[in-house]
């Protein structure tokens, strides 16, 4: 993996796309599980990275690099998705939280799915979050993500992202112990 300097000595230099496909090799996969992760469909996921792939390319001669690469693309992933999924409400009149049935299904009819039945309700669960809780909470739980990075990706207080993160937390919780028979 290069690092963030040589990147972008490299594009300044001249080298666009040589730094560009480096910076595509270095956060992509990890940018499309964050995006995946939100919007549960893998088309939708690859067609927000694509989108966030060119608004980098289009912004980096602007990056002042007062943040890491990954930071700056993660914030433009997270701002793309959470577009995406504000015009999917009004295009098609019905938001991922208003039909809960149909969001759930979305996480585990996609064809990249093979999980268990708790594997299934875990993602069931997520897929039920408001968007900014499904950032906060797959964030935490799938990446282990420290709240100061989230908060500096998202322009949010840690104090907020905890708390979003409590409620997730809290609602993943009671989906799961509703639908199947474990003591917690």
């Amino acid at each position: 993996m290069t690092d963030d300097g040589q990147i972008l000595r490299q594009f300044k230099a001249g080298q666009r796309e040589e730094a560009f496909n480096q910076i595509v090799k270095n956060y992509g996969e990890r940018l499309y599980w964050h995006i995946r992760r939100i919007v549960m469909v893998h088309e939708d996921a690859d067609d927000l990275l694509q989108n966030t792939f060119v608004k980098a390319w289009n912004g980096l001669e602007r990056f002042r690099g007062e943040s890491g690469l990954y930071t700056w693309l993660y914030r433009i992933a997270t701002n793309e998705t959470l577009s995406f999924l504000g015009g999917k409400r009004v295009t098609a009149d019905v938001s991922l939280s208003e039909d809960p049935a149909r969001t759930a299904s979305l996480a585990t009819t996609d064809r990249g799915f093979d999980g268990d039945k708790l594997q299934r309700l875990l993602q069931q669960a997520i897929a039920l979050l408001p968007p900014k809780q499904r950032i906060v909470f797959c964030e935490r739980y799938y990446n282990e993500t420290p709240y100061e990075d989230i908060s500096k990706a998202m322009g949010t207080s840690v104090g907020a992202l905890k708390a979003s993160y409590h409620h997730a937390y809290g609602k993943v919780l009671e989906y799961v112990k509703e639908r199947i028979d474990i003591d917690y």
